[in-house]
């Protein structure tokens, strides 16, 4: 099938298949199950898992039909929300460097939207030094774990059927070296999940406390103790995915975006117009380079530090934007409507700035790794995790 035919056919599976936008007042559960119904619709049509081996469930197709489906797929609105860590972080990590068995198992049902994943790596105490954590895994003697200890600010958690946990395996070596990568059932005796409201209203993520959890043999990603390794890789790929959403077809459902404030404002004062084509160049400018960063991936070229860049340019653009949305939109700017609106995207845009690492922490990754600058002086890098003074440890 040539490229447009593939095209012309996704539009018309999306015009009879997308549902839209969820029903006002229709709870989150009916939420849940609109879009596991419409993610195993999109699996069985060829549309989940585009570039994945299709030996694991995916389809095995190139980075053009991917960029042909994302184009169509950016006019409509889809129910796949719940689904973008597992599609964006977890999925492609175990793609990367999960066992046979543990890609046979899930990754097929993550892309049929049977099972809903989180990611479990910051804690109260090891935010952007995620290195620090002190969730504690312990061997068991069947090759399984016990892990106790508290992660936040997970997003989906509380609809998550499995999370990659990072923990803290090895004390006795430095921070980065004592750690390691389990899959864990979030609906195993022991994990408690408590929904966190944030200042637009709504509760976008959650702590999650784990206590004696069992979690059984089989169950590593990557090595025991090559947590580190593990925990990058998830985070490239976290920082792709967090970047890559915006600019091809532009940002449909963001009040702030480009199209929508073009809607509402005077187009035809030039100072305004000035701001807006900022706006805009800023957006395709970062959708071009996520466009880059993809197609190099697919390629085997792998994006490093750079995707770092990419998350922190559009930390900076989302933050651009809610900027010129309050000096533009007057009233409108301020008009909160349940959560939502221009209020609740301006509300939300700070939150840009943190997850998937900070602006700052961005910088120096870019820094080190990308231009080569010299490193920040770490007095940590030798030291046993247990003689360090991190946390709640004294």
């Amino acid at each position: 099938m040539d490229l447009e035919e593939y095209q012309r056919r996704a539009r018309t599976w999306l015009a009879a298949n997308a549902p839209g936008a969820r029903a006002e007042g229709a709870s989150a559960e009916d939420g849940v199950v609109v879009a596991k119904d419409f993610m195993a619709r999109l699996h069985d049509a060829g549309y989940s898992g585009i570039t994945w081996p299709a030996e694991w469930g995916g389809q095995g197709l190139t980075q053009a039909e991917e960029r042909a489906f994302a184009a169509e797929a950016a006019e409509v609105t889809l129910p796949t929300y719940i689904f973008s860590i597992g599609l964006g972080m977890c999925g492609p990590t175990l793609v990367d460097l999960g066992t046979p068995e543990q890609k046979a198992r899930h990754i097929r049902r993550l892309l049929r939207g049977e099972d809903v994943w989180c990611q479990l790596f910051s804690e109260p105490g090891a935010g952007s030094d995620v290195a620090s954590l002190q969730t504690r895994a312990v061997p068991t003697e069947d090759g399984g774990w016990v892990v106790n200890g508290q992660k936040v600010w997970t997003s989906v958690a509380q609809h998550a059927d499995f999370g990659l946990l990072l923990t803290r395996t090895d004390v006795d070596v430095p921070k980065h070296k004592g750690l390691t990568m389990l899959i864990v059932d979030m609906r195993v005796p022991g994990v408690t999940v408590r929904p966190l409201r944030d200042m637009t209203g709504r509760a976008h993520f959650n702590e999650i406390f784990f206590d004696d959890v069992h979690i059984g043999p089989g169950n590593v990603v990557g090595e025991v103790n090559g947590g580190w390794a593990s925990a990058v890789t998830t985070l490239l790929h976290e920082r792709l995915s967090i970047s890559s959403g915006v600019g091809m077809s532009g940002q449909r459902d963001n009040p702030a975006s480009f199209e929508s404030l073009r809607k509402i404002v005077d187009t035809t004062d030039p100072l305004v117009r000035d701001e807006l084509v900022e706006l805009h160049v800023r957006t395709r400018a970062l959708a071009l380079f996520n466009a880059k960063l993809s197609q190099e991936t697919k390629a085997g070229i792998f994006p490093g530090a750079r995707g770092s860049a990419a998350k922190l340019l559009l930390a900076e653009l989302i933050n651009f934007g809610a900027d010129l949305a309050v000096s533009l939109a007057g009233p409108e700017a301020v008009a909160y409507e349940d959560g939502g609106g221009l209020a609740g995207a301006i509300a939300l845009a700070p939150a840009m700035s943190l997850g998937g690492g900070t602006n700052e922490i961005m910088r120096n990754i870019v820094g080190d790794r990308v231009l080569n600058l010299p490193p920040e002086p770490r007095v940590d890098k030798k030291v046993p995790f247990k003689d360090l003074k991190v946390g709640t440890q004294s």
